[in-house]
């Protein structure tokens, strides 16, 4: 599959050069919250808009585990390939909606050195686990006060979000943010449309909005669930 000829759900063209890196994300669990938006609007560099959905913003945390392959270069050992989990929220800029990260934990030190350089992003190196048990995910994150414990995985058949949902206005997302030094920069993504489904976790521990500075309502989180997305990304380029 030639992911670059397939383009016709994307909301705007792919971007010009070549991409940077393929990734491989694997078994990865999205767990959304309301959060109201004049919480999360002071977190936000000015320069980027804080996205909402019917007037409703959102912060979501997602562990998975990932590979990795800059352009030109073989696959390499387990050095590139490792867990991450992220703590994110939406926002946009010049009609490109995207995400910004409050932080991002991974497995890998050589992996936080090099987004932390090439792409500004709050990487964070984390004692992390991660246990298959059937289609199920044992999955562990520990950073100081940061943590993230649970069980997770699918629960009902995939599917495809529809356009115009509240699901696909989270998950489909074109391109990431980052902010540092007074500029804002964007890395363009390209997918194939995720294959979803729904999910089922039982999360023993969550403080990772909590050591970015954000509350999470005492509500269930919206769940859902993906085994494997293969991602081109392009990189970094200053817009503000």
């Amino acid at each position: 599959m030639n992911l670059l000829e397939i383009v016709e759900h994307r909301p705007w063209p792919l971007p010009s050069g070549p991409w940077f890196m393929v990734q491989n994300w694997y078994d990865l669990l999205f767990s959304h919250w309301p959060v109201p938006g004049e919480i999360l609007r002071p977190m936000i560099p000015a320069g980027l808009t804080l996205d909402t959905f019917q007037g409703q913003s959102w912060v979501s945390i997602t562990p998975f585990h990932m590979d990795f392959r800059p352009r030109g270069l073989p696959a390499w050992p387990a050095t590139w390939r490792f867990p991450e989990l992220n703590c994110r929220t939406y926002v946009h800029r010049d009609g490109k909606p995207g995400v910004f990260f409050f932080s991002l934990d991974a497995a890998s030190r050589t992996a936080v050195w090099g987004a932390r350089a090439f792409y500004r992003l709050p990487y964070y190196f984390s004692r992390m686990r991660v246990e298959k048990r059937g289609d199920f995910i044992s999955y562990s994150s520990l950073r100081g006060d940061a943590r993230w414990r649970g069980i997770y995985g699918p629960v009902a058949p995939e599917r495809r979000a529809a356009p115009g949902t509240l699901e696909h206005w989270l998950t489909e997302r074109y391109c990431l943010y980052a902010a540092k030094g007074g500029g804002i920069y964007r890395a363009e993504i390209h997918h194939v449309p995720w294959s979803l489904h729904d999910a089922h976790a039982e999360i023993e521990e969550n403080t990772i909005a909590r050591s970015a500075g954000i509350s999470l309502p005492a509500v269930p989180p919206l769940l859902q669930f993906s085994f494997r997305l293969n991602v081109l990304v392009w990189p970094l380029r200053r817009v503000a």
